[in-house]
């Protein structure tokens, strides 16, 4: 791996003085729960307080299918589906559209690994598929998802894609995914960095009966025994049992905290690719939010591994960045409550006695 810039630590003294805030604001101290928490989150990464409400919110969707999907048959919609929600995405008709819509932020696709001809976008947006990596991954069960050279080389589209957004005015970023197959890979790498049974971590993806759901198990099963030999190489680990889109959104993940820019992560897919970002420099985590809890097992235990408790826990497993955007707003209100409620002080209230 190229050497990377050092993640500097968000800003304590801006974090304790939002603490120090929300006890002078006309509420008893602990009354607005976890909103309280978030407030002093959004201070710390934004170096101010009060902070101020995202103003430029950007999902970027890493789009890829996956080998194990076909071979082991391991989901329950075929791969010509991610295609498809690629075209779907552009044209606004996903829920990530519909709620990025909600959350006034933008979608961005990138096409990384589809398994289709590029020309599926000529006539709509060949720009989505104009950093693609490779089509596909391999069978992570029995081969690599990528050489060391496409996992490379993903990553480091991913930290451009960063930095071309947070250039671009984002202020907060949300990681999303497509890709038929891709819960495999995820419960792979959860498994293995978080030291749990396949059984533990593998989860029913797009829906998949239980023969199915064995299927799956095995080859998750028979991914980590392939994977564990490079859990000290991020990118090799990567190479081995990810994929180009995972490879893209750990770059994305990094580059983000490098550059100062939070980020709330979504579901099982940016769950994984935390945990492996998390073992490229720990300080990362700090400028991550977990947006919700998916169903999918692998996101609790990534989670849990990571010390993130999320924002909204409503059983989702649709990925995209719907969770991070459902719990957007949740964010921007208690921004807004640090900032725009009056103190004691300033209200002429009494506070409580001493």
């Amino acid at each position: 791996m190229n050497e990377l810039p050092q993640v500097s630590l968000p800003d304590e003294q801006m974090r304790e003085a939002a603490l120090a805030r929300q006890l002078r604001l006309t509420k008893p101290a602990g009354a607005l729960g976890r909103l309280e928490e978030l407030s002093c989150w959004a201070s710390a990464v934004q170096g101010k307080c009060p902070p101020a409400r995202f103003q430029q919110s950007t999902v970027v969707i890493f789009a890829g299918d996956h080998g194990i999907a076909t071979t082991a048959r391991t989901s329950a919609y075929p791969s010509e589906v991610t295609a498809q929600m690629v075209l779907n995405f552009i044209t606004g008709g996903a829920a990530v559209n519909v709620l990025a819509r909600q959350a006034n932020a933008t979608v961005r696709v990138v096409d990384v690994s589809v398994d289709a001809d590029s020309a599926y976008l000529d006539t709509i947006a060949p720009e989505v598929a104009s950093h693609r990596i490779r089509r596909s991954s391999g069978s992570i069960d029995r081969e690599d998802a990528l050489t060391i050279v496409e996992a490379q080389s993903a990553f480091d589209l991913g930290r451009r894609i960063a930095d071309e957004a947070i250039d671009g005015g984002a202020d907060l970023l949300i990681p999303g995914d497509m890709g038929i197959g891709n819960t495999t890979p995820a419960a792979t790498l959860t498994g293995l960095l978080t030291n749990l049974d396949a059984s533990k971590v593998t989860g029913v993806g797009t829906g998949i009966d239980d023969p199915t759901w064995m299927r799956k198990c095995a080859a998750v099963r028979d991914a980590m025994h392939r994977g564990r030999p490079d859990l000290s190489n991020p990118i090799a680990l990567l190479a081995t049992v990810g994929g180009a889109d995972f490879a893209a959104m750990t770059g994305l993940l990094i580059q983000s905290a490098i550059r100062k820019t939070p980020v709330i992560l979504d579901g099982t897919i940016s769950g994984a690719c935390a945990l492996v970002a998390d073992r490229i420099d720990y300080r990362a985590r700090l400028w991550w939010l977990a947006g919700h809890r998916s169903s999918e097992p692998a996101h609790s235990a990534a989670l849990h591994h990571l010390g993130l408790e999320p924002v909204i826990n409503y059983s989702m497993r649709l990925g995209e960045g719907t969770g991070a955007l459902l719990a957007l707003p949740v964010v921007q209100a208690a921004i807004s409550l640090l900032a725009e409620m009056s103190t004691f002080d300033e209200a002429g209230v009494s506070e409580q006695d001493a």
